[in-house]
């Protein structure tokens, strides 16, 4: 019997994914337990249906990551901070901070978890620190710390 999987099941698959199971199984467990529905041509219909505005949205937004991408590699990014005589910085660069220079210099909100420093910065000079996006798309953005 086929079913369409409503819930993620450990030993069968995904949301959305069209198993083959037993027909006792589907019956007794699957449907009433509400973690699948029968694969009816109406159904199977829906779940095109369903596949194909996951894949748009999806679309929409890798072109909106893309976007950002762009955007983010047109020029580094400019962090100021107090600097003492031999160009160390006092503290080190926060996500919070590359965050926020995201904000002002490029119009982007980027949440400061999604933004990951390879070293601590504690020197002026240039750097980079990646953004993940999710959905194994990520970026590498360039930062310049200056002394203010």
């Amino acid at each position: 019997m086929e079913v369409i999987l409503t819930k993620y099941v450990d030993t069968l698959g995904a949301v959305n994914d069209l198993v083959k199971v037993k027909s006792g199984y589907a019956r007794n467990f699957l449907i009433p337990q509400l973690m699948a529905i029968e694969a009816t041509p109406g159904n199977k219909k829906q779940l095109e249906e369903r596949l194909k505005q996951v894949r748009k949205k999806e679309e929409k937004m890798l072109a909106e990551i893309n976007n950002v991408k762009a955007k983010l590699a047109e020029a580094p990014l400019k962090i100021g901070a107090k600097t003492g005589t031999s160009g160390k910085i006092f503290g080190s660069v926060t996500p919070l901070q590359i965050s926020r220079a995201i904000m002002e210099q490029k119009g982007y909100q980027i949440d400061r978890k999604k933004i990951s420093i390879p070293d601590e910065v504690k020197e002026v000079g240039t750097y980079k620190a990646t953004i993940d996006f999710g959905s194994n798309q990520s970026a590498e953005v360039e930062f310049e710390v200056e002394g203010e």
